[in-house]
């Protein structure tokens, strides 16, 4: 009588009681309906059953009254085919509810990896057009060639401009006779201070 009174204290929870049911691997039983599910949508399960079957029709038709196990309207067998297709039909829905969330972690994993390969597409499209514009402003061989060519002209051009100007100052003719010829010694001399210098009238 004391411990119902402590049950029904009302300053204490209380403890819910639920029914035990039998544990079982979730994993292990997919696993098993799967092989059920394979097995039965196999051509060789079509053909053992259609065998069953038939040797059930024979034996109970034509064997001896004493000897059939299951008589016209074979009742026994209605019982086990329904049986079946009631097993079947969540075993197969199981199945193909596994079948689906595989195929819904690879669509993910699929998306995943095309996200990825997107992204990464569009940075090598950046990239190239980086190097593409940035080559754009590198010099290239045939303009280095152009450029050289064009200095090596204005290097002549100011090479035969000085050239000239040394020949005006040193009383040379402009037409540049007599330029790798040595200058003569006695017309830089007095004496040569009352003759006419080469190329003047």
């Amino acid at each position: 009588m004391v411990e119902r009174r402590r049950a029904e204290r009302l300053d204490q929870p209380r403890e819910v009681r639920r029914v035990q049911l039998p544990r079982f691997d979730p994993e292990a039983f997919g696993r098993w309906s799967e092989a059920i599910a394979r097995g039965m949508g196999t051509a060789h399960f079509i053909v053992y059953m259609t065998v069953v079957i038939t040797t059930w029709f024979i034996w109970n038709t034509l064997a001896p009254a004493h000897l059939r196990f299951d008589p016209y309207t074979f009742t026994f067998l209605t019982l086990m085919l329904s049986l079946q297709a009631s097993y079947a039909a969540p075993l197969i829905l199981l199945a193909q509810n596994r079948q689906a969330d595989r195929d819904r972690l690879a669509l993910e994993e699929d998306r995943r990896r095309a996200t990825a390969q997107k992204a990464d597409t569009e940075y090598l499209a950046r990239e190239i057009a980086a190097l593409r514009h940035a080559m754009g402003e590198v010099a290239t061989r045939d303009f280095l060639r152009s450029e050289l060519a064009r200095l090596a002209e204005e290097l002549d051009d100011a090479a035969q401009r000085r050239l000239r100007l040394q020949q005006r100052d040193a009383g040379w003719p402009a037409g540049g006779a007599g330029l790798d010829e040595p200058r003569d010694e006695s017309d830089t001399g007095p004496a040569s201070e009352g003759r006419p210098r080469p190329g003047s009238r």
